[in-house]
């Protein structure tokens, strides 16, 4: 007889709250105490599957016929203001169907961000840089996450979407809290936000169209509905925001504090890639997802589970399970930080455009790094806060000091165009964000 789901003894674990924020990875420790598979809550009386072994996570996405992606049957018993209902509930898009469906919409996103000239977007994420680092850079003193990582790819994404600068604080306003919403009012004030912002892009480009991904989506030879372009929108700005603001945060956090990277920030023997690397192995910014749904009942990896039960995986748990490298320690080119990881996921579902991904970040750290060569933290790595939730590894703030760039100094620097109305206020970029493989 087959062992029951879990010891006795045996708690489901939370993950969410201060414990799990302020060191995940003693959680799953603990959690390996079941196996490979271990019972644990996403939110108070929502419980889920967790895999948090390597070879398991691989069995699971590598198994269309056992795993199915489309969560309809499970989130019927779910209240529908569930805080993590924006996260998990169906859509008809790339993340959450199986099949040739899965196949047709996959392929607009991977087709759509092909065309995409890699130079063009290096240029878009350095502009919105410059401006973003022009807000902060005479101040000497700045929240790289609030000021700089969490707003930085909204405003390129609104760009390749095809909107103009201004409609980027209306992005940041809508996709606030689709992450890391605590309560339903909060899910539901951040959903609606987002699907306005939604509507106002793809009517603009029923209208118009151009060199843009929105276009791109509305034209391609699949035939999208209006509402399949919508929610191909919906799949790829969420799945993109959030990972990509931490993986830009964690990365310059572990930056910070390593002189292999930089004994100032104008040269060391590693580079912003490596810290990326370092960090999709060891602190991946998404740190638990890929949900699934078995389409039977199922034997799996020691435990029983129902058929339309929520399994989940945690790359975080499976990529560290042969050790984690924390800051300052080896990683990075030179240790265990090029290690193999499930950040982008793996199978049918793997992210489908890690490419313009890593990219991003890399500009976006390699442009910071060049104007403000001597950044350093103002508090202690050890106190820098986690935000909550079950979903994201990423950092509340990242306070950190530099020696002020003057408008008038020397070179082609971010004072070349003056901060503007394109650039989010205060307001916005400094406050908390109230959606990784499709």
């Amino acid at each position: 007889m087959p062992p029951p789901l879990a010891r006795p003894g045996h708690d489901v674990v939370p993950l969410y709250g201060e414990e799990f924020a302020a060191d995940p990875y003693a959680v799953y420790e603990r959690l390996r105490e079941y196996g490979d598979v271990a019972p644990v809550e996403l939110s108070p009386g929502l419980g889920a599957m967790l895999v948090i072994d390597y070879r398991a996570a691989l069995d699971l996405l590598h198994d269309p016929v056992t795993w199915a992606k489309d969560p309809t049957g499970w989130q019927d018993a779910l209240p529908q203001d569930s805080a993590v209902m924006p996260m998990l509930r169906a859509r008809p898009n790339a993340l959450f169907t199986d099949g040739e469906a899965h196949t047709r919409y996959r392929k607009v996103i991977s087709d759509s961000f092909a065309r995409m000239e890699p130079h063009e977007l290096r240029r878009t994420v350095q502009e919105v840089s410059d401006n973003l680092i022009a807000n902060f850079g005479l101040a000497g003193e700045a929240d790289l996450m609030g000021q700089y990582a969490k707003l930085l790819p909204l405003l390129v994404f609104n760009r390749v979407f095809g909107l103009p600068d201004s409609m980027g604080e209306l992005l940041i306003d809508g996709i606030a809290g689709m992450f890391d919403a605590e309560t339903p009012e909060e899910a539901a004030a951040a959903d609606t936000a987002y699907t306005r912002y939604i509507m106002e892009l793809t009517g603009a480009k029923k209208h118009a169209r151009g060199e843009d991904l929105t276009s791109w989506f509305m034209d391609h030879p699949a035939g999208l509905t209006e509402e399949e372009v919508v929610q191909q929108i919906v799949v790829t700005l969420g799945a993109g925001y959030q990972p990509l603001s931490n993986l830009i945060g964690n990365a310059l956090s572990r930056m910070l504090v390593d002189d292999r990277y930089y004994g100032n920030l104008s040269g060391g023997a590693l580079t912003a890639r490596d810290a990326l690397h370092d960090v999709l192995k060891n602190e991946p910014p998404m740190a638990n997802y890929s949900a699934h749904y078995p389409k039977r009942d199922v034997y799996f990896h020691g435990v029983w589970l129902r058929a339309g039960q929520l399994v989940l995986v945690s790359y975080a748990a499976t990529s560290t399970q042969g050790g984690r490298t924390a800051p300052g320690e080896g990683a990075g080119a030179t240790g265990s930080g090029g290690g193999a990881h499930l950040a982008w996921a793996a199978g049918p579902h793997a992210c489908p455009v890690q490419q313009p991904a890593l990219l991003i970040a890399t500009t976006a750290i390699e442009r910071l790094t060049a104007w403000l060569s001597d950044i350093e933290l103002t508090v202690p790595y050890d106190q820098l806060k986690w935000r909550h939730g079950p979903f994201q590894r990423g950092l509340v703030a990242l306070p950190s000091r530099f020696t002020p760039i003057s408008p008038d100094q020397a070179g082609e620097t971010p004072w070349k165009s003056s901060p503007s109305s394109s650039t989010p206020s205060d307001a916005i970029s400094t406050g908390r964000p109230t959606a990784y493989g499709v």
